[in-house]
């Protein structure tokens, strides 16, 4: 499970079903709705909100706009109908480090949408996120 800090436009048509579909299966594991992935380390940033619900349903709605904007007709009735305003603060070093990840992903899976990309030296956040300065998060997995 990988739920971006980028920005959803940044994400190949493959990757972005994939985070839908994903981040579909968060809601469902911040709602307690299943055994597993409940200690996935993606889910921190939310978990660590008073209203987890509402911040994962907005984080939907991102990748909702993004996929209405290609043309695309995800389901938004799958939104939890939470309707709070907030932010999560996130680091310049997390997403940073997830621009490279994606680039990596995309070298291989998607090499002509990567070129899309070349020139962006300072990539968006999705809209959910505010970045803040700081290092690549602890519960990030890296490779070693």
């Amino acid at each position: 499970m990988r739920i971006w800090t980028l920005h959803p436009k940044y994400l190949d048509p493959q990757g972005l079903v994939a985070l839908w579909r994903e981040t579909l299966l968060a809601q469902k594991v911040l709602r307690g709705e299943t055994k597993g992935y409940r200690h996935h380390p993606q889910l921190h940033r939310f978990q660590a909100h008073p209203d987890l619900i509402g911040c994962i349903a907005l984080y939907l709605r991102g990748i909702a706009d993004e996929a209405d904007r290609r043309g695309y007709q995800f389901d938004k009735t799958k939104i939890d109908p939470s309707r709070l305003q907030c932010q999560l603060d996130e680091s310049l070093g997390q997403l940073m480090y997830e621009w490279a990840h994606l680039g990596g992903k995309l070298m291989h899976r998607n090499p002509v949408w990567r070129t899309r990309w070349e020139g962006v030296t300072s990539p968006d956040p999705h809209p959910l996120f505010r970045i803040i300065p700081g290092e690549v998060r602890s519960w990030e997995i890296r490779p070693e």
